[in-house]
């Protein structure tokens, strides 16, 4: 009988802990979330190298592969020989208005030259209308060939933005890292065939994760952004503690996600926060985690 007292005895105090600890009550839950970026081709070709493993730390601007540029090169080298065919055809015709420019010069000294003799009255006007003459034909001459040379100017053009263009696809066909992170998931292969804009892998900055909590209005009075909260997440028999800095703070209310759990809480109206939060390694996207206002560790 005594024995059998004793065991409700230490079964009483074990609920009163028991209850004493739940009573604790977070001031909002939610789970952790990162910026995920995908990166995808940014040309057609086979993936001629491609070092990237999932969980690999990548730096922002770290050169990862490269997708095949052979036709890329072949179709440059390609302008370049018809470039280089049309300049050699524009040549004839620059030279032309090189000695029509020699020759207008030429006129307009002699127009010069004439003016001053009628200044001084040793000149005549049919001498300097003659001249006139000369020169508006050196010009019309000028003019004529600079239309002729139109269209081989305007080809030379259109292939000098063709090779800016074939330069701008040889770029985008390496493969470029755009943020410092980790890698997630991998979606292609060394050797694969790939397309514009399908996804290679996707990456996040999991230094810092996000904490996405809802509060209710009368909890949202207290908190600012840039305020510390403390952020628990389950470690073994224990909470893990963390400080967190709240970094956003939504403007509207809206219903709350149906992962609560109770209807009660599904249909009440909430605020979102995002709490920053330093990540030790730990931290997994999609983990849960309790915010609470306090500092009072567990």
């Amino acid at each position: 009988m005594k024995y059998y007292n004793y065991i409700l005895g230490i079964a009483w105090m074990t609920s009163l802990i028991a209850c004493s600890h739940t009573n604790e009550k977070a001031d909002g839950y939610g789970n952790f979330e990162a910026t995920e970026i995908t990166v995808s081709a940014e040309n057609n070709g086979k993936i001629m190298q491609f070092s990237v493993s999932e969980g690999d730390l990548l730096k922002k601007e770290q050169f990862v592969g490269f997708i095949d540029t052979t036709s890329l090169a072949l179709k440059r080298e390609q302008l370049q020989v018809s470039k280089a065919i049309i300049t050699s055809k524009s040549k004839g015709v620059l030279s032309q208005i090189n000695i029509l420019n020699a020759k207008l010069k030429t006129a307009y000294s002699n127009k010069e030259r004439i003016e001053n003799l009628i200044k001084d009255e040793a000149g005549t006007q049919k001498q300097l209308d003659d001249v006139q003459g000369e020169v508006n034909v050196i010009k019309n001459q000028i003019r004529s060939v600079e239309i002729q040379n139109a269209p081989v100017v305007n080809e030379l053009k259109s292939i000098d933005v063709q090779l800016k263009q074939i330069d701008d696809q040889i770029t985008k066909s390496k493969i470029i890292n755009p943020i410092n992170g980790t890698v997630l998931t991998k979606y292609a292969e060394p050797n694969e065939i790939t397309i514009f804009a399908k996804p290679l892998y996707k990456i996040a900055d999991l230094s810092t994760m996000k904490l996405r909590v809802y509060v209710s209005e009368t909890q949202l009075v207290g908190l600012k952004i840039g305020q510390e909260v403390t952020v628990k997440i389950d470690n073994d028999d224990a909470m893990k503690s963390y400080i967190g800095t709240i970094s956003w703070i939504a403007s509207e209310a809206e219903f709350t996600p149906k992962i609560i759990q109770t209807k009660e809480e599904r249909v009440a109206l909430v605020y979102a926060v995002k709490i920053a939060v330093k990540n030790d390694g730990s931290i997994k996207i999609g983990m849960p985690a309790e915010m609470w206002l306090n500092n009072q560790e567990e």
